[in-house]
């Protein structure tokens, strides 16, 4: 294995340093360089606090800036933060409307931020709601257990909530929105190789040259099946019809797609996948309103794509399209 870095043990960190330092502009350190944070704090909205494990960059660090994240708190490579990074995020960025947390459904980060979370609300002190976001469908839903995965659709979440936010929204607006915009997404990924983890040097799985993990999740963890490999089509097809048949009834629907690379997958490829997955999605009487094609949440060096749909109506359009200014996504 080779990586650029100096140790595995202080990649997240070193990382963090060139992150703040690139992009300082829009972001800092914050207190004791527990989290990321907005340079410019709003007064009197309501914050927006994400995070994870290192590893899936630009997620979350990324994503801090106007019209999104207010901070995120970075783990160790694919490790969650600690409840004491969460609450100082809380409480450099809580300006007295609360603070919303949005969390992916892994134990770890629910853990966490859950503590994270009773602490800040001890004696008052601060307001919190927690947005869950649980979009993988290739794990089946269940009563007992973690569920489903928070993955790439925890950027959709992020950015609807984060614009509503910006514009004014509530604590409890942005609870019930948040919560609606998982209702309304669902993500599937497959890979072609696994991801190199730092600390152990080996890949979390391996492949065969003809194989291909259906249904990964972004530690690298194998999928619900190892299939032959085949064309692009055929790969597009497996993936847009297991999201289509877990929406169940739905009509004629806008929708938007968002096709995103797991860390090692050239751009030509997700576009590619982006234009199978249009004509696909077409031909089944869905409406493709609005579009989203990069490497946004990685798996380090995972090869592989994920596709994401979210049924929008005209106001979740709207907050999609509002203005946003962070590291990794802008318009």
């Amino acid at each position: 294995m080779k990586k650029f870095m100096n140790s595995a043990g202080t990649l997240a960190q070193d990382c963090l340093e060139g992150f703040v330092a690139a992009h300082g502009d829009i972001v800092l350190f914050g207190e004791g360089k527990k989290h990321v944070r907005r340079r410019v704090l709003t007064s009197g909205k309501v914050a927006i606090i994400s995070g994870g494990g290192a590893g899936h960059e630009p997620m979350h660090t990324g994503f801090v800036g106007h019209g999104m994240l207010d901070a995120a708190c970075t783990g160790h490579v694919f490790t969650s933060p600690t409840p004491d990074q969460i609450l100082a995020a809380i409480r450099e960025t809580d300006g007295g409307a609360g603070t919303l947390l949005i969390v992916k459904n892994y134990d770890g980060d629910v853990m966490n931020f859950e503590m994270a979370a009773e602490m800040a609300m001890a004696g008052g002190a601060h307001r919190i709601e927690t947005v869950i976001v649980n979009d993988d469908i290739a794990i089946e839903r269940s009563v007992r257990g973690t569920g489903r995965r928070g993955v790439a659709g925890t950027l959709v979440v992020e950015k609807i909530a984060g614009a509503a936010a910006q514009a004014g929204a509530n604590l409890r607006e942005l609870k019930e929105l948040g919560d609606a915009v998982v209702a309304a997404t669902r993500t599937m990924g497959v890979a072609l190789k696994g991801t190199t983890v730092p600390q152990t040097t080996r890949e979390t799985f391996v492949l065969g040259p003809d194989e291909m993990e259906v249904g990964v999740g972004i530690h690298g963890e194998p999928g619900r099946s190892r299939d032959r490999m085949t064309n692009a089509s055929a790969v597009v097809e497996l993936i847009c019809r297991h999201i289509l048949e877990d929406f169940g009834s739905r009509g004629e629907q806008s929708i938007l797609l968002f096709v995103n690379g797991l860390g090692a997958t050239p751009l030509s490829e997700l576009y590619l996948v982006f234009g199978l997955a249009r004509s696909f999605f077409e031909g089944q009487g869905v409406t493709i309103v609005r579009s989203l094609v990069g490497t946004y949440v990685t798996s380090l060096d995972m090869a592989g794509v994920s596709i994401t749909v979210t049924i929008l109506d005209d106001r979740l359009s709207g907050l999609w399209d509002a203005p946003v200014l962070t590291a990794s996504l802008r318009w």
